[in-house]
């Protein structure tokens, strides 16, 4: 797929599919377009970060110039709410290319191929400090659904609050066989890149592990052990504030590989996730906007 970038003088600059493009390609532009960013990624992270969520090269789209990949639009491709959804799991454009207004171009010349797939909806996730690019999304025709918090620490920073369970309480490991009575505990829908849709596309990235009441499951967490990313957190309503959320965190970082934990993407109205996950030492940094354009 070529564009017309009309109002350049890069004659050899266009908009096609990613489908052609290696992952060293696609590292070594996501790695220059997020350089000086606080989050990075290992060429590991993103790969299981992608495949989590669903990136499909050929619906996913970038400028080039010279066949040098500039500025890209990543979509993942699924179901969210029960709609079948594109997901924008990355977008950005190198230093020198900015200020071009390229991602709006690849999101515009996107949205026609997404429909002729089926997609019903676009979804991303952006940061509520980047006013400029809430603007822009706005003028697409997206609006904010629901915000996000986000937190972070260093592994060895993490601060757990221990509490003995009862003697009829247990922690063990339990699989997404369990997805709905998992499901039932929880007081939101998670995002798109901690659904349990998401978790399925890679199960041998995860462990999980389950708080049982006697053979009732109360609680659950999802860690993902190379990146320290911990997707869903919940424990049943009436079991809350006795130390079962914080006995299931202790179980789960047990088995993390990575020199970091993060929580991305827990509902911005939600206090009581957002005290836990402070008074066990990991903090807010931030948070996001999610937001949706109908594709029509």
């Amino acid at each position: 797929m070529a564009r017309n970038l009309g109002g350049f003088s890069f004659a050899e600059m266009e908009i096609r599919s990613l489908k052609d493009i290696s992952f060293d390609a696609l590292y070594t532009a996501w790695d220059e377009a997020f350089k000086g960013y606080a989050a990075s990624w290992s060429r590991e992270e993103l790969q299981k970060d992608l495949r989590r969520r669903g990136y499909t090269p050929e619906l996913s789209f970038g400028t080039f110039d010279n066949e040098k990949l500039v500025s890209f639009t990543l979509n993942g491709i699924g179901t969210f709410n029960g709609i079948k959804t594109a997901y924008d799991t990355g977008t950005a454009t190198v230093t020198d290319y900015r200020g071009k207004g390229l991602a709006t171009k690849i999101s515009e010349a996107a949205v026609p191929y997404l429909k002729d797939a089926g997609c019903k909806q676009y979804l991303l996730e952006v940061l509520q400090d980047n006013t400029s690019a809430i603007s822009v999304y706005k003028k697409l025709g997206f609006t904010i659904t629901r915000g996000f918090n986000y937190f972070r620490q260093e592994a060895d920073k993490v601060q757990m609050k221990h509490t003995a369970l009862l003697q009829h309480e247990a922690i063990q490991p339990i699989t997404i066989a369990l997805k709905t009575d998992m499901t039932a505990l929880g007081d939101h829908e998670p995002s798109w890149q901690n659904s349990f849709e998401s978790i399925e596309r890679a199960p041998y990235d995860f462990v999980i592990a389950g708080a049982y009441n006697a053979d009732k499951l109360i609680g659950y967490g999802i860690l993902a052990p190379a990146t320290g990313d911990i997707t869903q957190l919940a424990v049943h309503k009436d079991h809350r504030r006795q130390g079962i959320g914080s006995a299931i965190l202790h179980s789960i970082l047990q088995s993390n590989r990575s020199g970091k934990i993060k929580v991305i993407n827990t509902e911005e109205t939600d206090n009581a996730i957002t005290s836990f996950l402070e008074a066990n030492g990991i903090p807010k940094c931030g948070s996001q906007y999610e937001m949706i354009l109908p594709i029509l």
